[in-house]
């Protein structure tokens, strides 16, 4: 059964936005730090941006800064990844991961948790 359940994907033009988001449960939300990675045809999963369980730590890949924004919503156990001035080299299949360490984080072999994939074509 899956635990993380991904959506929010889809075709946006260069410098449009999207909003992904990712579902799970009330304890993997309260006790796992929580991540988007994606990967592109050919190349390997990476980590696009990630949050600590209590909110308090993010990172962002170098070529998202100041485009992206992870946040946690505990009303309804989401982690949302707004994305904004997308360029082609955004495109990928996004996914979002639990971990149980911030280092694992950084690492997507050291994931725990994976939601299945949302496409994100940017593309005019």
């Amino acid at each position: 059964q899956a635990q993380l359940a991904a959506s929010g994907g889809g075709l946006v033009q260069p410098g449009g936005s999207l909003r992904l988001s990712c579902l799970t449960s009330g304890s993997i939300f309260r006790l796992f730090h929580m991540g988007w990675f994606r990967q592109a045809p050919g190349k390997e999963r990476e980590v696009v941006a990630s949050m600590s369980s209590n909110g308090g730590i993010t990172y962002y890949e170098d070529s998202v800064k100041d485009r992206f924004t992870i946040s946690r919503d505990n009303a309804t156990n989401t982690v949302n990844l707004q994305m904004n001035s997308l360029k082609p080299e955004d495109t990928a299949a996004y996914y979002c991961g639990a971990g149980r360490s911030i280092a694992s984080m950084r690492n997507y072999r050291s994931i725990t948790y994976w939601g299945q994939g949302t496409q994100v074509t940017v593309s005019s």
